[in-house]
């Protein structure tokens, strides 16, 4: 029976019970608690670099009513790259790949930025509708290309990171099955094939991070503007 190379993306489910929920809590368990130590560890160490450098690069354009996202975004952040990491083991799944997860993250962190935007400075933020220095014949169609542009920044948010990672599985089996095919056949191609495998799956672990990182300055700059 041919299965067809979409169903790594179905939700796996044991006993009735779908997976994706505990692929979904998984990655908070894995993540190392502080101590009451005067000298951390190794790993703690390095989360705790990365951490502030991460938070002091992103919060660089921000100003100080917008540091107050600092732990929201450095969370969603190491959740993402958790999660699209643990995806690319064997026998596991990849939560990211699905579009509805991805637009349940950006829709509302979307939403809350406009709404700190048309709250704390309304004229600025409906400005935004309309550059200056606009003919007055293109007032209405400029208004209405800026307002779509708007309403389309969480679904390029979501597709973004879904199909990054979806191409990159279904590359990822495509080579591999290759890869299996060519071994016997023809030993040296197979090999070959091998290892442009093992390096796609290096510049997929880059794409994990990348994609995730990408997701979350992409929130710091819609919140840049409301802020």
């Amino acid at each position: 029976m041919m299965l067809s190379l979409f169903d790594q993306f179905l939700s796996p489910a044991l006993l009735g019970i779908p997976l994706i929920a505990l692929a979904i809590t998984l990655p908070w368990t894995l993540f190392p608690a502080p101590v009451s130590r005067w000298l951390n560890n190794r790993l703690i160490s390095l989360q705790g670099w990365f951490i502030n450098g991460f938070t002091s690069q992103l919060l660089l354009p921000l100003g100080p009513r917008g540091h107050k996202w600092a732990l929201l975004f450095v969370s969603l952040v190491l959740y993402l790259i958790s999660i699209n990491m643990l995806g690319l083991l064997p026998y596991t799944y990849t939560p990211t790949t699905q579009l509805s997860l991805n637009l349940g993250l950006a829709v509302p962190l979307w939403l809350a930025t406009v709404i700190i935007g048309m709250w704390n400075q309304p004229t600025i933020a409906l400005g935004h509708l309309l550059p200056e220095g606009t003919p007055t014949p293109l007032i209405p169609v400029l208004i209405i290309i800026e307002t779509i542009s708007l309403f389309i920044r969480p679904l390029a948010l979501g597709v973004r990171l879904t199909a990054n990672l979806t191409a990159g599985h279904l590359l990822i089996q495509l080579i591999a099955m290759g890869a299996f095919a060519l071994l016997p056949l023809m030993p040296l191609i197979g090999l070959t094939t091998m290892t442009v495998l093992y390096l796609l799956t290096l510049l997929e672990v880059a794409v994990a991070v990348i994609q995730a990182y990408v997701f979350v300055l992409l929130l710091s700059l819609y919140l840049q503007e409301n802020v």
